[in-house]
Formats: C-alpha cells, structure tokens, sequence
C-alpha cells in the first residue's frame, strides 16, 4: 500500500515539474519576437510566439498609393509569415521540453492548452 502512495507522490511531483517547466516555455513565448514581411518590406508585422500581433509597420508610399487592395494582401501575407514563424518557434520550444519528441501532430491540442502549435 504504501509502495504505491510512494509512487503516486513521484507522478504528482513529476507531474508539477512538468507544469513549471510548460509555464516557462509559455512566458518565454511571450517576451519572444518574430517578424513576417510582405512587399518587399513594405509591410511589415511583429508578433510574438504566442502569435499576438504587437505592430504592423506600413511605408508611407504604400499608403499613398491608394492601393487597398494590395495593401490588404500585403498586410495578409505578412500576418501569415509572422504567424508561421511563431508555429515554429512554439513547436521548437516543445520539442526543447519533451526530449525531441515530434508534437506536430499535436498542434491543436497544443494549441487549445495555448502553447501555440
């Protein structure tokens, strides 16, 4: 009986590590910064790995143009690349925690315990 209370207090404490070690990874997401860009540079957006966007960046030619429908586009194609970057960044600081396992199939799970993914 108390073998096994013994090894239910090793899951729990493992279990608690594992939680510290998730929070990290989450904080480290946070203060992370990625970058997407379109047009050349034209538009650029900055998110960070928790795939918040934190700036856009528009050059006043752009806006000048009066082109809004490329403008759309670009901005579009930059939140796209910014988001994809984050994705990776997110599964790369997984794959740190989990020894190298491959969570890519995981993704929405991940992604619904906001851990990116």
């Amino acid at each position: 009986m108390f073998k096994g209370l013994g090894q239910m207090a090793s899951l729990v404490k493992q279990a608690q590590e594992m939680q510290g070690k998730m929070q990290a990874v989450r904080e480290g997401l946070r203060r992370l910064k990625v970058e997407g860009s379109a047009g050349g540079g034209m538009v650029t957006i900055e998110m960070t790995g928790e795939q918040q966007v934190v700036a856009c960046r528009i050059e006043k030619s752009l806006m000048e143009s009066g082109d809004c429908e490329m403008l759309e586009d670009l901005v579009v194609t930059a939140v796209n690349q910014a988001s994809e970057k984050a994705r990776q960044a997110s599964m790369q600081e997984m794959q740190k925690l989990t020894g190298g396992v491959d969570l890519s199939a995981f993704g929405d799970t991940l992604s619904k315990l906001g851990l990116g993914g």
